[in-house]
């Protein structure tokens, strides 16, 4: 299955070459055209020749993971989070380490050697390290370098009535989507980006955004489902099985309210279930995107994801089918001339 291979392939910000060829080896036969550009963003490209806006669809490859930083005496490897990581999370995480893939795992203090204080007080990064089961600085150096890459390791499953867990769904699922678009005819030119180093700075949507010069995009993306126990009805943002959302504003972008109109009307058009992302905390690869060259119309649909950033996140398939049924839609009503 497509998601299972996208989210259990390692793609953390900086280091996406495994996602990237998996993701080329996928669009091959698709794409008219596949660019890889300096940062190392995929651009494929389809029927360019044609008349109408250039339209750009964007999904970033990378996913958050650590970096090591330091290798102690003992063995045990220091780190820091690449992307924003909640750090309560990581405590006994199985992970791989480097482009061998060395097993690992994320120890701390022992709650038994704690102080009745320590134990009120989560767990730091500071706190926190990687066990390689090296029992010197010298050992674990013939095995991990300082700077190499820490990706997650989590399978992905089916699990519950219509739902999947895995890792990396933020931005995978935007892929896999894109993927599946590049399967299709459509009338216009389409520039599909895979792009790099969104959790760290919207980084590589910035300068494919600028090579392409495109007239309308869409970032598909995924969003925080936050319809859990602790979080109150009007804090939700998203909630799962209630179909793909559109945002409105988030910390990077306001949306168009023109564009935003014209998907809400594809959604009824066609009765496929939507939400509106409520909140405005976050950001993602438009926040870049509309304010490059003279502007860019954008809007972003995203897929709810409870328990975002961690190493087993979950999503409902149902919401994906949907996310993947408007994306289609949108181009072919753009294509139609319905948007501009």
């Amino acid at each position: 299955m497509l998601l299972k291979k996208l989210t259990e392939a390692n793609g953390v910000s900086g280091c996406e070459d495994e996602v990237r060829q998996l993701i080329i080896d996928e669009i091959k036969p698709y794409a008219d055209e596949i660019e890889i550009d300096v940062l190392g963003n995929i651009i494929a490209k389809k029927n360019t020749t044609l008349p109408g806006p250039k339209l750009m669809l964007a999904a970033h490859m990378d996913e958050v993971g650590l970096m090591i930083v330091s290798i102690e005496k003992n063995g045990l490897l220091k780190f820091r989070p690449v992307g924003g990581i909640d750090s309560r999370i990581l405590v006994s995480k199985p992970v791989h380490i480097g482009k061998e893939k060395i097993y690992g795992v994320i120890g701390a203090k022992a709650i038994h050697l704690q102080s009745p204080n320590e134990r009120t007080i989560p767990l730091t990064i500071e706190q926190l390290y990687i066990d390689i089961g090296a029992k010197t600085k010298e050992e674990a150096e013939t095995k991990v370098n300082i700077g190499d890459y820490v990706a997650f390791i989590s399978d992905y499953q089916k699990m519950g009535v219509d739902c999947a867990k895995g890792k990396a769904f933020d931005d995978r699922v935007g892929c896999a989507a894109l993927i599946e678009i590049l399967k299709q005819r459509y009338d216009i030119p389409l520039y599909t980006v895979f792009t790099v180093q969104e959790e760290v700075g919207l980084r590589g949507a910035t300068v494919a955004t600028y090579s392409i010069k495109p007239d309308i995009a869409i970032v598909l993306e995924g969003t925080t489902a936050s319809d859990v126990i602790g979080t109150k009805e009007d804090q939700y943002i998203t909630q799962l099985g209630k179909g793909p959302a559109i945002s409105v504003m988030d910390r990077s972008t306001i949306a168009n309210p023109m564009f935003t109109k014209f998907i809400l009307q594809v959604a009824h058009q066609y009765s496929i279930p939507v939400q509106i992302r409520e909140g405005a905390t976050g950001g993602n690869d438009a926040g870049k995107i509309h304010i490059t060259n003279e502007g860019v119309l954008t809007a972003v649909i995203s897929l709810p994801i409870r328990y975002i950033h961690s190493p087993n996140s979950m999503i409902h398939l149902q919401d994906y089918k949907n996310y993947l049924e408007l994306t289609n839609r949108c181009i072919e009503e753009i294509a139609k001339g319905g948007l501009i």
